[in-house]
C-alpha cells in the first residue's frame, strides 16, 4: 500500500512554534515529521486508554459520595 502524504494548515502559538523549531534543528526531523511523531504517540495513548475503559467495563462502580461519607466517619476528613 502507497502512502501519500496529506497537506494541512495548522496554527501555532508562537512560542510552541519556535520550541519546535529549535527542537527539529537540535534533532535533525523536519517540523512535519516531529508533528506527526507527537500526533501519533497522542493516538496511541487515546487507544490505551480506551483499550483500559473496555478491560474495566464489568468493574462495580464506587460511588464517591459514599467514599467521601466512609472518609468523614473514619475521621480522615
Amino acid at each position: 500500500m502507497e502512502s501519500t502524504l496529506k497537506r494541512s494548515t495548522i496554527y501555532l502559538d508562537p512560542q510552541l512554534h519556535r520550541a519546535l523549531k529549535i527542537k527539529s534543528a537540535q534533532v535533525s526531523k523536519s517540523i512535519s515529521a516531529l508533528v506527526n511523531e507527537a500526533i501519533k504517540f497522542s493516538l496511541a495513548e487515546d487507544l490505551e486508554d480506551l483499550e483500559a475503559f473496555e478491560d474495566r467495563l464489568n468493574e462495580p462502580n464506587l460511588d464517591f459520595e459514599y467514599v467521601l461519607k466512609d472518609l468523614k466517619s473514619s475521621g480522615k476528613i
